[in-house]
């Protein structure tokens, strides 16, 4: 298969994240730790914030579609990299890494929006306090959410079958974890340059945009705060925003860090290490963020386990 022309090959083996044999028991349960803690604190965040009416505001209704995103992404990415652990040979079929790429593409760009939308949410709260129940509608939060999954899954489509449906040529060996379109571009023979063309067009104005809202947000919000007089005022507003403000530099950072790197300090394991942390170590901390520094969730927590508990009880008296 080495250097065949063909339209469709039959699988694709995955490098994986090292090729160091003594590496790779450890490193399976590094990522199966990281993978648990992932889908139970996300997974959790989705049932809290569904079943405690306390937090049936927007900004958890937001918090529970990111954590919808973080779980879905992880659960993209993280299964197949841990059975690849443990087999002698990681392949992946021609058609499952095209629905790897498409959901991966998919909830890049829907966790870009979220945190978009959720930074406009948290400048409305501090803002226009008096007018946030107003403003936030829950047809205006359903239309914030609807829009980055619309547009994300039109996106994802279009580079999906763009890539797929062009020629692969030469080697079917993928330098990386899982099946990514920068790594598969390098694979093609057909449109290679116009799908290279979008892949920047579209990358730059996912992150300038979404990034340029959470910007101009914090400008105002920040503003907004230094107006305030008294401290314990400050404080209470600003304690508002710091996870969600936690979050964005880490996502952001982690992207801007590999982007704007030169190229000659560009290599594989550098960028294997980026894509470990925005795919799979984020969604973990999104979670645990949220969790550990609110106050609101920890009540919820107590309250859900408490309710639960005592029906338990008197189930089995």
């Amino acid at each position: 298969m080495g250097q065949q022309n063909l339209t469709m090959l039959p699988k694709f083996i995955l490098l994986g994240v090292t090729r160091c044999l003594e590496l790779q028991g450890p490193l399976f349960g590094v990522f199966l730790l990281i993978y648990m803690v992932t889908v139970v604190g996300n997974l959790g965040m989705i049932i809290l914030t569904k079943v405690d009416s306390c937090l049936h505001t927007p900004m958890y209704f937001f918090i529970r579609h990111l954590a919808f995103i973080d779980l879905g992404n992880s659960t993209n990415i993280c299964p197949k990299m841990l059975i690849n652990f443990v087999v002698e040979q990681n392949t992946i079929s021609y058609y499952a890494c095209a629905m790897q790429m498409a959901f991966f593409i998919m909830f890049i760009i829907s966790e870009f929006f979220m945190l978009s939308a959720m930074a406009y949410d948290r400048y409305v709260a501090i803002c226009n306090p008096l007018l946030y129940s107003v403003i936030m509608t829950p047809r205006v939060c359903h239309v914030l959410v609807g829009i980055p999954y619309l547009y994300s899954t039109f996106v994802s489509l279009m580079f999906t079958i763009k890539t797929f449906t062009s020629t692969f040529c030469g080697s079917n060996i993928i330098m990386h974890f899982y099946c990514e379109e920068v790594i598969l571009l390098s694979m093609l023979c057909s449109n290679a340059q116009e799908l290279e063309r979008l892949t920047i067009t579209f990358s730059a104005f996912n992150l300038i945009s979404s990034l340029l809202v959470v910007l101009v947000s914090y400008t105002l919000i920040l503003i907004a705060i230094f107006q305030i007089h008294s401290a314990e005022g400050r404080k209470k507003a600003f304690s508002t925003c710091v996870s969600h403000l936690t979050v964005v530099v880490v996502f952001y950072g982690t992207l801007l860090f590999m982007y704007l790197q030169p190229k000659s300090a560009h290599s594989a394991d550098s960028d294997k290490m980026s894509s470990v942390f925005y795919t799979l170590v984020i969604p973990m901390l999104n979670p645990l963020i949220y969790s550990l520094r609110n106050k609101e969730v920890k009540k919820a927590f107590y309250r859900v386990f408490r309710n639960t508990h005592s029906i338990f009880i008197s189930n089995s008296s």
